[in-house]
């Protein structure tokens, strides 16, 4: 029987950049999310899978009759493991559970409410209940919260530090009748979260309506990165501009200034046949993994060669890696989007 479940100062949500035991995926099934293309995006996403496998366990959430299928896709000797977790659509890092260190240092689940970014993508009902799942799959236990919440919409650094936006959190969509007060002291409740740093607004095309992992990462306790956008003309100009000027504000709990490094948006990523004109492309939606750096990149060679210097400088001594996300990207989301870490 798994311990019973903890709250507040009892417990630390790590950082990204901590020793990682497992990084969850939901292998994607629906070819109608994807453009007619889902047999190329599995081979994409198998590569992904198996660029993770050789640095911590991969562990998959997937209906069981996917499993022999998923199998013949992957590396023979592929660090994976699957789980009977029947799901929906393929964004692990927004409906899976966000893992928590209790006091003793034991794990537990935070497991938030799902609606498909308000409401947007019906169906989500399998979605909704993949955490509870990959908890009791682990034998650990799993707090829950009537809140909607998706993990790409916060970013902290481990030490209760928290960063998000308004357009998410306080969407109508999502938690209509919920103050800036409640969910803060939510997510005090559900990771330990002693101080909420709030942006403004999302980039362009961000079907989630602003999720902080396109924006602004963490790098280590008192750095982050911040995309920004020079050019005055762009859709995401004003919006990024006014979050960058909040981040002069962003202190550690200590009171120490938080370095705010620059990362470049590429140039646009427009599709005239599809739902999205402008896809969500961002170098920010990368995944820190025990001693690497998965940095999505997008076909844009100088500006991607620009975005992988400025990362491996924000990480030195970490080996940073540039993997083709132009076909996740399609469907609203990258490289951290499709993850999500369980730490030792």
């Amino acid at each position: 029987m798994a311990a019973e479940t903890q709250t507040g100062d009892a417990l630390r949500w790590p950082a990204e950049w901590e020793t990682q035991e497992a990084v969850w995926l939901t292998w994607p099934h629906r070819a109608e999310l994807w453009n007619g293309g889902l047999a190329e995006l599995e081979q994409h996403f198998a590569r992904l899978v198996a660029a993770i496998a050789q640095r911590a366990c991969v562990r998959l959430n997937a209906a069981f009759d996917l499993h022999s299928h998923i199998r013949r896709l992957l590396p023979s000797a592929c660090n994976v493991e699957l789980f009977d977790h029947p799901s929906d659509d393929v964004w692990c890092r927004d409906h899976g559970a966000i893992f928590v260190q209790r006091r003793d240092g034991s794990l537990q689940a935070a497991n938030w409410r799902f609606n498909a970014w308000g409401g947007k993508f019906p169906p989500w009902d399998k979605d909704d209940a993949i955490a509870p799942l990959m908890a009791a799959s682990q034998h650990i236990p799993c707090l829950s919260s009537e809140m909607i919440l998706e993990g790409g919409a916060i970013e902290g650094n481990g030490t209760g530090l928290v960063l998000t936006t308004e357009a998410v959190l306080l969407n109508p969509n999502r938690n209509p009748s919920v103050s800036k007060a409640d969910v803060e002291r939510e997510l005090y409740r559900m990771l330990g979260t002693k101080r909420v740093f709030w942006l403004g607004s999302g980039i362009e095309g961000d079907d989630t309506d602003g999720h902080i992992d396109d924006m602004v990462r963490f790098v280590r306790e008192d750095a982050v990165v911040a995309v920004c956008e020079d050019n005055p003309a762009a859709p995401n100009y004003r919006a990024l501009a006014e979050n960058n000027e909040r981040l002069q504000d962003l202190r550690t709990l200590s009171g120490s200034h938080v370095e705010v490094i620059p990362l470049p948006m590429p140039s646009p990523l427009i599709r005239t046949d599809w739902r999205l004109h402008q896809l969500p492309a961002s170098y920010a939606n990368f995944l820190i993994c025990n001693g690497a750096v998965l940095v999505p990149i997008f076909g844009r060679d100088k500006q991607d060669d620009t975005a992988l210097g400025i990362l491996r400088e924000a990480f030195p001594g970490t080996q940073v890696i540039g993997i083709d996300a132009r076909p996740f990207v399609l469907e609203g989301g990258a490289i951290h989007c499709l993850t999500q870490q369980q730490m030792h």
